[in-house]
């Protein structure tokens, strides 16, 4: 039981830790969907902006017609939340699991020139989750490197992919954590 108190203790400070930092950590500014060979940069707050509203900026219209990609769907992954607790979130992510989620997301999700993509996803995902779901948006908005690039070929099954992720940790830490 204390060691269990224990660890939930350590997850509180790191993810309170993990916070207070994104408060004053870099944020991405940019999202690069890459699709085929087809790339295309946007703003994050264009993005935000057509997930809210929406309504595609002149690039992000040119991205959907030359990708092909429908921009309801893309907007529903972009929106659609994933019910977490933050807590349970940041144990697992910490875990050789979790470790092994965020190198699958990594795929759909990545820093500019590679790499890192593991820690990156990490700090994104928990930063999103603090109010107990996150969405697609919030990741790439809480991403900490200016620019996140977006594998249009692989977010729809990342999306899934967490999901299920979340499903299947979700009941059982609940009820240990209680």
């Amino acid at each position: 039981m204390i060691s269990t108190m224990s660890k939930i203790l350590q997850s509180c400070l790191t993810l309170g830790a993990v916070l207070l930092l994104s408060k004053s950590a870099i944020a991405a500014e940019r999202v690069i969907f890459r699709y085929k060979i087809l790339q295309e940069s946007v703003s994050v707050p264009e993005l935000a902006t057509f997930a809210e509203t929406g309504q595609a900026s002149p690039d992000l219209q040119t991205y959907f017609r030359l990708s092909g990609q429908k921009p309801e769907t893309v907007r529903q992954t972009l929106t659609r939340p994933i019910k977490v607790n933050p807590i349970v979130l940041d144990r697992v992510l910490n875990s050789p699991v979790g470790n092994t989620v965020l190198d699958q997301l990594g795929k759909a999700i990545q820093t500019p020139k590679g790499g890192a993509e593991r820690q990156a996803l990490r700090g994104a995902l928990a930063v999103s989750a603090s109010d107990g779901r996150l969405t697609v948006l919030e990741i790439l908005q809480n991403y900490p490197t200016q620019e996140v690039v977006v594998d249009g070929d692989r977010i729809e099954e990342a999306y899934r992919q967490l999901n299920q992720f979340v499903d299947r940790v979700r009941n059982p830490l609940d009820r240990l954590l209680r």
